[in-house]
């Protein structure tokens, strides 16, 4: 048992000193997993996703897609070598795709490979919608929220381990009870909620990059309005990895005025 503890608290150690900076919000970050590890297996993962779903090349809205995808690159850049994170996108192989699916939805994956579903263009409306939808696409893998989704499961399981060396001495029955209730615990209080965060930090990262970019932040506000309106049924927040979309909008609707003042230290000022 005592090699147990050491072991356990030498694990501790390597994951808290394991930590990485967000250049969006100078937070730092958990990530125990490099993206010299993460990435390739991302590319090799969306690779195959393309070879087994239908691309849409060459059409109109396939070139929209990439364009925009593009513009929101850009404006990454420009935020990133202002604020002194020359090199932060080394490694990135920026790709976009559209691909057909009735799915209301969109994806980036670390390192930059961009998945835009058909069935989201409708809700998108136009340019800016898209811009809307890219822009907090790109910021989950801007942010690393990939590679921090990882390291919080590796320390949601290193609890877990943590919980079993505390209980050892229980009864079977106690020790299944109390490693249910933690896995419950660690869901609801723990993961859900990192879930949300990363959500509402990527609406504001991709606010700035869309403004940034040329594209009015007020139509982030307008998509998810609109998103809204499809009704639909959805799990209560707390057990939901996205928030509401009241709770976004009035997060988004507060955040407008921030990005605006962002793009303007650009050059890109809106009416």
């Amino acid at each position: 048992m005592k090699s147990s503890i050491k072991i356990f608290i030498g694990l501790v150690f390597v994951l808290i000193v394991s930590c990485a900076k967000n250049p969006f919000t100078g937070k730092s970050t958990m990530a125990f997993v490099p993206n010299s590890q993460i990435f390739p297996s991302s590319f090799q993962q969306y690779n195959q996703f393309l070879s087994e779903n239908k691309v849409i090349k060459g059409t109109a809205d396939a070139k929209r897609i990439t364009t925009i995808g593009m513009k929101i690159k850009t404006a990454a850049e420009r935020y990133l070598s202002a604020n002194g994170n020359v090199g932060y996108l080394d490694g990135y192989e920026w790709e976009y795709n559209l691909v057909e699916s009735k799915e209301l939805n969109a994806w980036c994956m670390p390192g930059g490979k961009i998945v835009f579903y058909t069935g989201i263009l409708p809700i998108c409306k136009d340019d800016a919608g898209i811009a809307a939808v890219m822009g907090h696409e790109v910021a989950h893998a801007l942010a690393n929220h990939g590679q921090q989704r990882m390291s919080a499961g590796l320390l949601q399981q290193l609890g877990a381990v943590g919980t079993q060396i505390a209980i050892g001495n229980k009864s079977p029955e106690t020790q299944a009870m109390i490693m249910q209730a933690y896995g419950v615990g660690s869901n609801i209080g723990g993961m859900l909620p990192f879930s949300r965060s990363h959500e509402s930090e990527a609406d504001m990262i991709g606010l700035t990059l869309m403004a940034i970019a040329g594209y009015n932040p007020e139509n982030a506000v307008a998509l998810w309005e609109r998103m809204s309106a499809l009704g639909g049924q959805a799990p209560p927040e707390i057990l939901s990895t996205h928030p509401s979309n009241a709770t976004r909008i009035k997060e988004l609707t507060a955040l407008v005025p921030g990005a605006k003042k962002e793009a303007a230290k650009f050059g890109v000022t809106f009416k």
